[in-house]
């Protein structure tokens, strides 16, 4: 009996010993295999952090490397909601008004943030953006006052933000980037234009920790990449100067807008590029005025003048139809044609071609313009491509107006030819006189010279576009460039724009606004195109100034400036004067068109 009980015990003990195996066994298959993925993804989830390191934005240089977009170091804050800092919705709220206070975040918006505990899997919710692009002074503070207060869960990332060194310098150009969200977003310029290339790649890093938080291993799934820096045709140096007497016309005379713009005749570089109304990028209250964020430079157009008479005449003397000889009778400065009349605004006689472009008459130009005929003179501004885009990759670019021939009046051969009816961008007015300049080869503006990539060094260049021929007569270039030598010298429109010790060619303007459909007698575009030395041209070199106060003048208001741009700029670049013991004086007489 006693044998038989203890045998029954054995039997129950082992067939609970059995089930305990079962049971365990079964629990352990269900860890192990049947939640193995669930079970492992959460201890993952704790001894494991995703981080994406971002790649630096592509940075933009002058021609020759000076820096005119970087990247400076600053801060993004991220907290981690599951922490016992923000357990308390009161606690959660208090963070938030600090971090709106400092940092000008949006509070409600972090708010939302921290109070969310969970992920939408059902994880615990361990990230949450605060902000983005704190300079590092601000993050330091906020450093000390976490903890003061000891706050827990709060993390400082290392990251960059866009910083323009010159401020105005170049603007309306470089453009600006916006800040979204911890992401930079280009809104205008070579910053929107080129942001597939200086846009960085962030990486992605799975990082391993253990209880203590030490990390021991980090998988890297995508390595973060730099974007490409990006080289301009423009010399920092030059465009100094340019934004200098810019200011300077602009101070004087009191413009509406102006602007200013150099181009290599030879390769249609441009060399500098300005503009006012301007603005900051670095101070975002500048960017109020939406007429100085605007690259009206590129995006404008206006009725050229009596700068548009060199393309004329030049067009005349290609044809054949004048020589540089031929004389016209200037009607004493009062001419009717096609039922209108045409003045100049001195009473001249006969005058040479040679004189009507030194004296910038109208009713030369125009009977000129008449013995060319309207098929000519429309087949050599088609040649100059007036009315198509000139190659600024930035873009919306003015086309400016140029009827078809169909479409022309009887009074248009009279009026088109001294830049009234016509309208053009300036960047078309400067590549028309690089024509000139370098013997009739009509060169693609260019503003971006290359790209590199920093980590590999390697070089992208953009290519020269080939140039077309506008004219048919090799010596063509060559007798108008003679003309408008005269035009900087004693008895021409533009004395002012003259230069010690070197030969400049060039074209004064002073155009009548159109208002309200009518020619103003009030308001005027200013404006003066030469090129310099005249022989052999480093530059050519447009200034314009929209409704200027005081004086209306192109050979007053744009020459001055141009000579005073032309001295430094020649200095600089180590063009020898042609005459080094001959100044030439600039007359103290008020010129005019």
């Amino acid at each position: 009996m006693h044998k038989e009980l203890l045998l029954t015990r054995a039997v129950i003990v082992s067939a609970l010993i059995f089930i305990l195996f079962v049971m365990m066994a079964a629990r352990l298959y269900e860890v192990q295999i049947g939640r193995h993925e669930e079970l492992f993804g959460k201890a993952k989830a704790r001894y494991t952090t995703t981080v994406k390191p971002k790649g630096e934005r592509g940075q933009i240089f002058d021609i020759g490397g000076s820096l005119l977009a970087g990247n400076q170091p600053c801060y993004g804050i991220i907290a981690d909601p599951s922490m016992k800092t923000f357990a308390e919705t009161e606690s959660c709220r208090e963070i938030a008004e600090y971090f709106a206070e400092t940092t000008g975040c949006d509070a409600d918006r972090v708010l939302q943030r921290l109070l969310r505990k969970t992920n939408a899997d059902g994880r615990a919710n361990k990230y949450a953006h605060i902000a983005s692009m704190v300079d590092i002074g601000t993050a330091e503070k906020i450093k000390l006052h976490a903890r003061e207060m000891k706050w827990k869960g709060i993390s400082f990332i290392e990251e960059t933000k866009r910083y323009y060194p010159y401020n105005e310098l170049l603007a309306n150009i470089i453009g600006f980037v916006n800040v979204s969200e911890g992401k930079e977003i280009p809104q205008a310029g070579i910053e929107r234009l080129k942001d597939r290339s200086i846009r960085p790649q962030d990486g992605e890093i799975i990082v391993e920790r253990d209880r203590k938080g030490t990390t021991f291993e980090e998988h890297v799934i995508q390595r973060s990449h730099h974007g490409n820096d990006v080289y301009l045709t423009v010399s920092q140096q030059i465009q100094m100067i340019v934004e200098e007497e810019l200011g300077a016309l602009v101070e004087k005379y009191k413009p509406h807008a102006a602007y200013a713009v150099m181009v290599d005749p030879h390769n249609g570089n441009i060399m500098a590029i300005a503009q006012r109304p301007t603005f900051n990028p670095n101070d975002r209250t500048t960017m109020a005025d939406p007429d100085a964020c605007r690259d009206k430079v590129i995006s404008d157009a206006f009725e050229p003048g009596s700068i548009m008479k060199a393309i004329t005449i030049a067009g005349a003397l290609d044809f054949g139809v004048v020589g540089p000889g031929d004389r016209f009778n200037c009607e004493s400065g009062g001419w009717f044609f096609a039922g209108k009349i045409l003045r100049d605004a001195h009473p001249y006689g006969i005058l040479s071609v040679t004189e009507i472009i030194q004296k910038s008459s109208n009713i030369g130009t125009a009977k000129i313009a008449v013995k060319m005929g309207e098929k000519r003179l429309h087949n050599i501004f088609k040649r100059f491509e007036f009315g198509k885009k000139t190659g600024m990759p930035i873009q919306p670019e003015a086309t400016g107006i140029f009827r078809p021939l169909e479409k022309w009046d009887k009074l248009s051969i009279s009026r088109f030819p001294i830049g009234q009816g016509i309208m053009v961008s300036p960047l078309q007015m400067v590549r028309a006189y690089c024509a000139i300049a370098n013997g009739g080869k009509l060169v693609r503006i260019r503003l971006i010279d290359r790209e590199v990539n920093p980590e590999t060094g390697e070089v992208f260049r953009i290519p020269l576009e080939p140039a077309p021929q506008v004219f048919i007569r090799p010596d063509t270039s060559r007798k108008i460039v003679e003309m408008l030598k005269l035009v900087t010298k004693k008895g021409g429109t533009a004395e002012r724009a003259a230069v010690k010790g070197y030969e400049v060619a060039g074209k004064t303007g002073t155009s009548q606004k159109v208002i309200n459909g009518v020619y103003s007698e009030t308001r005027f575009h200013a404006s003066f195109i030469g090129f310099v030395p005249a022989d052999d041209p480093a530059f050519v070199l447009l200034i314009m100034a929209d409704e200027p106060q005081g004086n209306h003048y192109g050979g007053v208001v744009a020459a001055a400036p141009f000579s005073r741009i032309a001295e430094k700029v020649l200095r600089i670049m180590n063009i020898a004067p042609q005459y080094p013991d001959e100044y030439q004086s600039a007359s103290v007489e008020e010129s005019s068109d």
